[in-house]
C-alpha cells in the first residue's frame, strides 16, 4: 500500500491517495478545494488508476474538489453515505459564504455501515460514525491497520458539533465505538497531522471525556 497526502484549501483539509501497487488502483479519500490534482497527477505519474473517489462526508471542505478528480479519471466513483449526500446533491447551500463555486452532483453509490470495498487485492470497511454529520463515515483497511477518519478525531480535538446537523452525544457514541480499533491504528485524520489511536486514547481530552477517563 501507498498513501499520498496533500492538504490545502480555505480550511486546510487533508486529501488522501491511498493505492495498492500491484493492481495500481488507487482512490482519493475527499477532495477539499484547490487540493487533490498533485494527488492526480502523482497517479498520472506512477501509472495508478484512480477508480473512486470516496468521501468521509459531505461538508464543503470535503467535496470541493470532486469534479476535478471525476473529470481526470471519467471512470471514478464518487461515493458517500445516504445521509450526507443531500450535501453533495446542493453544495452551495453550505452556512459559509464560499469564494468559489461547487458543482451539484448525485454520488455514483451510496456507503451503508459495515460494507466491504476494495483497492485492488486491499479490503476496506466503512465504518458509519455520526455525530460531527449524520452521514460521516470512516474507512479502516485492516491489512495495514490505517483509518481514514474524516473529521472524527482530529489534531488531537474532535470534529465540531455546533453544526445545524451535529450531535455531540452521537459524536461521543462514535468514538467509543472507534476505539474498539487496536491502538496501534495509523488514524488519518481529516485535519492536521497523523496519529495513533493508542495516543488519542491517551492524549486527547474529548477522547478520554468520551470513554469516560475524562
Amino acid at each position: 500500500m501507498q498513501i499520498v497526502m496533500n492538504t490545502g484549501g480555505i480550511a486546510s483539509t487533508n486529501a488522501y491517495l491511498v493505492a495498492d501497487e500491484i493492481s495500481k488502483q488507487a482512490v482519493v479519500f475527499d477532495a477539499p478545494d484547490g487540493t487533490v490534482a498533485p494527488l492526480l497527477d502523482e497517479a498520472v505519474k506512477r501509472g495508478w488508476d484512480v477508480i473512486g473517489l470516496w468521501l468521509t462526508h459531505g461538508h464543503f471542505d470535503h467535496v470541493a474538489d470532486h469534479a476535478v478528480v471525476t473529470r481526470r479519471f471519467p471512470k471514478a466513483r464518487v461515493l458517500i453515505h445516504p445521509l450526507d449526500e443531500p450535501k453533495l446533491r446542493k453544495p452551495m447551500s453550505s452556512m459559509f459564504a464560499l469564494p468559489f463555486v461547487i458543482p451539484a452532483r448525485s454520488a455514483d453509490g451510496l456507503l451503508s455501515d459495515g460494507q466491504k470495498l476494495s483497492i485492488g487485492s486491499m479490503e476496506v470497511e466503512v465504518i458509519h460514525t455520526p455525530g460531527h454529520s449524520p452521514g460521516h463515515v470512516m474507512f479502516y483497511i485492516p491489512k495495514e491497520k490505517v483509518l481514514i477518519g474524516g473529521d472524527l478525531i482530529i489534531m488531537g480535538a474532535v470534529g465540531r458539533t455546533d453544526l445545524p446537523d451535529a450531535d455531540f452525544g452521537t459524536l461521543q457514541e462514535s468514538i467509543r465505538r472507534v476505539m474498539e480499533l487496536p491502538d496501534d491504528t495509523q488514524l488519518l485524520g481529516g485535519h492536521g497531522d497523523a496519529s495513533l489511536l493508542g495516543d488519542e486514547r491517551r492524549e486527547n481530552l474529548y477522547v478520554r471525556e468520551a470513554l469516560g477517563n475524562g
